[in-house]
């Protein structure tokens, strides 16, 4: 009877660590399930001043996100999809800090976060130490072909959609032969075209957006 009851608690814990291992880690090397509604934004697109313009409530003025994304600029924007809540962002962040503190003078950077939890914009900025704007907008997401976190858009100064993909090969962004999105970022900067990136750049990896209120 004792070794019944021994052998049914160790594959509970067995069981346990392997589905605690499939939520942490392994699902997240899997490529993100393509949205069965999703519509596909190319590379080069033009993107609309108001399809770009987060929105925001009628009695709030115009913030610095909404002037850098949707009115015209001569810095390129970067938009950084985000959920606070995801693993595979949380350990992105220390990359897209770095690139913010590289490129912040050339660069309009933008955090768009898109989270299940009522998260707010201030929130956000101060549990991860963040300088640049905040939106909720989940709409972006559509806008830009975005359909998993984390994930980078690249915008021109004539709006068109100039890279949107992986920041690196492995969440753990360890690679600097695969920083893609710093990659794009350095050859948008020195007006040269989009490099040539396969698979990896592009092919969606993370967590699924959650289902958000908009605006949070």
């Amino acid at each position: 009877m004792r070794t019944i009851i021994l052998i049914s608690w160790l594959t509970l814990i067995a069981g346990g660590i392997c589905r605690l291992f499939w939520q942490q880690e392994w699902k997240y090397r899997l490529p993100t399930p393509v949205p069965a509604n999703y519509h596909a934004v190319a590379q080069g697109s033009q993107l609309s001043n108001q399809a770009l313009l987060p929105q925001t409530p009628n009695d709030q003025t115009p913030t610095y996100a909404e002037a850098s994304v949707g009115k015209a600029n001569s810095k390129p924007v970067f938009l950084h999809f985000f959920n606070p809540d995801c693993p595979c962002s949380r350990f992105n962040m220390p990359q897209v800090k770095e690139l913010i503190r590289e490129y912040g003078d050339q660069v309009n950077f933008i955090v768009v976060a898109l989270a299940k939890e009522n998260w707010t914009p201030e929130a956000i900025q101060s549990k991860f130490d963040l300088s640049v704007p905040v939106v909720t907008d989940s709409a972006l997401a559509a806008t830009c072909g975005v359909y998993s976190t984390p994930q980078a858009a690249i915008i021109d100064a004539e709006k068109k959609l100039f890279y949107r993909g992986n920041y690196n090969r492995t969440r753990y962004c360890t690679d600097p032969k695969t920083n893609f999105a710093q990659i794009a970022l350095e050859a948008l900067l020195a007006r040269q075209p989009m490099p040539l990136f396969g698979d990896a750049a592009f092919k969606s990896y993370g967590c699924e957006l959650p289902v958000t209120h908009n605006p949070l």
